[in-house]
């Protein structure tokens, strides 16, 4: 006699085995049938516990490419992640250092594996970190304009400090700034010059900008005049005083010579009116006449120093 196959175990608690299946149909396309994805991501290096009296003195790569595998959902929420390849330098010391880079040595999330990483070596030049005072000398080149001389030049500051690693900072002893071109400057001024920086030092402390002051003074030529009339220094008291014009030593601009054809021009003499005084000699005084955006004339000395007055 066959016996029929007893299938009422199918019917009993039929929703919690649908529920089952589909939970495990769930896990298996998420383990098992995800797609698997290849990724190359760009990771930076994260140094860490540099001890304070040192410095990374070299250029380094500061990025490192891994090649990854792994599901792709794993590998889309790791690239929302803020993953760095850390490098612990607490017991560093002067000098280079190698930095081997591994799967083992970048922490990724579990299921994603490292295929590849690129460069396998960064090297590290530990320094001990200096700091030095570097005075700054002033470069120039080109003369002044026709009638003025170069007097001084001094830069604001005088000198900067850097701070950096010994190698840098022991190349150098003093540092210059860029050509100042004083070609046909006629007048003083101030300028904002570069410093003209090696390419360390230029890395190190950026393009860096200071002040020159440059003083030009005129040239001066020595005359002697003669002919300046000499005046009341009373103007409503007006006299004659013999003699009647006196001559002066003095230092004029050169500028101001080559266009002056009467150089007496330039010059107010005057001597002081008291009725009591008439037939006295009195000081004769002389002043240069004022010429904006030149030097002052200088008077040596005067003849006669005294006069007299006429009746």
């Amino acid at each position: 006699m066959i016996r029929t196959p007893d299938l009422s175990f199918l019917s009993k608690h039929w929703l919690l085995k649908l529920l089952s299946l589909l939970i495990g149909a769930s896990l298996w396309y998420f383990v098992v049938a995800e797609d698997r994805l290849d990724l190359t991501v760009t990771i930076p290096l994260e140094l860490r516990n540099l001890p304070a009296n040192l410095v990374i003195g070299n250029q380094y790569k500061k990025d490192i490419e891994v090649v990854v595998s792994g599901p792709r959902r794993l590998i889309q929420e790791m690239r929302q992640q803020n993953i760095s390849r850390p490098v612990d330098l607490s017991k560093a010391e002067p000098g280079p250092m190698v930095v081997k880079n591994d799967e083992d040595s970048i922490p990724l999330p579990g299921g994603i594996a490292v295929q590849r990483v690129q460069p396998a070596n960064i090297t590290l030049l530990i320094d001990r970190l200096a700091r030095k005072d570097f005075p700054i000398t002033p470069v120039t080149k080109g003369k002044p304009a026709a009638g003025f001389v170069f007097e001084s030049l001094t830069l604001n500051p005088p000198q900067i400090t850097v701070t950096g690693p010994q190698t840098v900072l022991e190349k150098e002893n003093v540092l210059k700034t860029s050509l100042i071109d004083l070609d046909g400057l006629d007048g003083s001024g101030t300028f904002q010059v570069h410093l003209d920086l090696n390419e360390a030092l230029l890395k190190l402390i950026g393009e860096t900008v200071i002040e020159a002051n440059v003083t030009l003074k005129e040239i001066m030529l020595r005359k002697t005049v003669r002919g300046i009339p000499v005046g009341s220094r009373e103007p409503e008291t007006p006299a004659k005083f013999a003699p009647a014009t006196v001559t002066v030593e003095a230092d004029i601009p050169e500028r101001i010579v080559q266009v002056t054809p009467e150089l007496a021009t330039l010059f107010r003499a005057s001597a002081g009116v008291s009725a009591d005084r008439t037939g006295n000699e009195v000081p004769v005084q002389v002043r240069g006449v004022s010429l904006p955006g030149h030097t002052p004339i200088v008077i040596h000395t005067v003849t006669p120093d005294k006069v007299r007055m006429q009746p």
